[in-house]
C-alpha cells in the first residue's frame, strides 16, 4: 500500500471515529475549547438583560429610547460586577407570539447595538421569544453577537405559548450558513422550561442531550421547570455525562448554589436572582449581581 493510501485510510478511520463520538456522546470533551473561543474563558457567567416590553406588546409603556437606555444600563451593571457575558431577551413581551414580526427584530437589533456599545467587554448573546430561531440569528448576526439561545433546537413540545411542533436545527443551521454567520454559537435548551414534554416522555435527558449534539448544537442549556426555579444538580450531571458539549445552567442560579452547579457545568445564566427582590421582572440590582459574581469567581 502506498503512503498516500495509508494516509487516506487513517483519515477515513478518524472520520468514522468522530462520527461515532458525536452520535453516541463519548470521547474527548470539546467543552473547554468552545467556551474559550466564545467567551474568552473556560467558564462563563452570563447575565440576562430582560428588555422592557417592546412597542406593540400588551404591556408596552416606554418609548424605544428609554427601553434602550435601561438595557444599556443593565449591561454596564453586569460588566462592572464581573460578569462574562449577557443575553438580551424580549421577556417582557408576554404573552409571547410565535414567529415574531420584523418590528421585534428591528427593535432587538437596535437594543443589541446599544448594549454592545455600552459594555463591549461582555460576550453578547441573543434570544427572541418565541419560536423565532431565524429572527434570533438575524439579529445576532447584525449586532455581531457571539451566541444565540434556542429553545426548540430538537424535538416537539407544548409550551406556554402553544405547540412547538417543529425542531429548528435543520432550518436554523442552514440559515446561519446562508448568512455567513457560522461563528455564532448555538446554545440549545434541552427539556426546556415552561413546557410539557409528554410527547417525548419516553426520551430521557440523556437522549435529549445526545440528540442536540447530533443535530450540531454548540452547547446545551439545562434548566428547572420555570424561570427562577432551581435546576436539579442531577440533571446537570446527567447532561454532563451524556455529551461532550459545554453544559450551561439556565435557571434558578443563586450565590448559594453556584459553586455546586459549577462542579458539573461550564457556565451559568442568571436572571431572577440579580433583580430586585429576586424577581425577573424587576430592575437589576447591582449588589445582587456582585454577590453572584463573587460566588462564581470563587468557585
Amino acid at each position: 500500500m502506498s503512503a498516500s493510501g495509508g494516509d487516506s485510510d487513517i483519515q477515513l478511520r478518524s472520520a468514522w471515529l468522530h462520527f461515532w463520538r458525536v452520535r453516541y456522546g463519548f470521547g474527548v470533551s470539546t467543552s473547554p475549547n468552545i467556551m474559550q473561543e466564545t467567551f474568552g474563558h473556560a467558564r462563563a457567567l452570563i447575565g440576562m438583560v430582560h428588555v422592557r416590553a417592546l412597542p406593540g406588546a400588551p404591556r408596552a409603556s416606554l418609548d424605544l429610547n428609554e427601553i434602550e437606555r435601561i438595557a444599556a444600563h443593565e449591561a454596564r451593571v453586569l460588566r462592572d460586577a464581573g460578569f462574562t457575558g449577557a443575553i438580551i431577551e424580549n421577556m417582557h413581551d408576554r404573552p409571547y407570539q410565535t414567529h415574531v414580526g420584523p418590528e421585534v427584530v428591528a427593535c432587538m437589533t437596535r437594543i443589541g447595538l446599544a448594549v454592545r456599545e455600552a459594555a463591549p467587554e461582555l460576550t453578547l448573546g441573543v434570544q427572541i421569544l418565541s419560536l423565532s430561531a431565524r429572527q434570533t440569528m438575524a439579529a445576532a448576526h447584525a449586532i455581531e453577537a457571539a451566541f444565540v439561545r434556542i429553545e426548540n433546537m430538537t424535538h416537539a413540545h407544548v409550551a406556554d405559548e402553544g405547540l412547538m411542533s417543529k425542531a429548528e436545527a435543520g432550518d436554523l443551521l442552514r440559515y446561519r450558513r446562508q448568512l455567513g454567520a457560522e461563528t455564532i454559537r448555538v446554545f440549545a435548551d434541552i427539556k426546556k422550561k415552561h413546557a410539557s414534554h409528554a410527547m417525548t416522555s419516553d426520551l430521557s435527558l440523556t437522549d435529549a442531550a445526545k440528540a442536540a449534539e447530533f443535530f450540531l448544537a454548540d452547547g446545551l442549556i439545562v434548566t428547572g421547570s420555570a424561570t427562577g426555579e432551581p435546576t436539579d444538580e442531577a440533571d446537570v450531571q446527567e447532561a454532563r455525562s451524556a455529551s461532550s458539549l459545554p453544559i450551561v445552567v439556565g435557571s434558578g442560579v443563586t450565590p448559594d448554589n453556584t459553586p455546586l452547579l459549577l462542579e458539573h457545568a461550564d457556565g451559568v445564566i442568571v436572571g431572577s436572582s440579580i433583580k430586585e427582590g429576586g424577581c425577573w421582572s424587576e430592575p437589576i440590582d447591582a449588589a445582587r449581581c456582585r454577590s453572584v459574581a463573587k460566588a462564581f469567581h470563587s468557585s
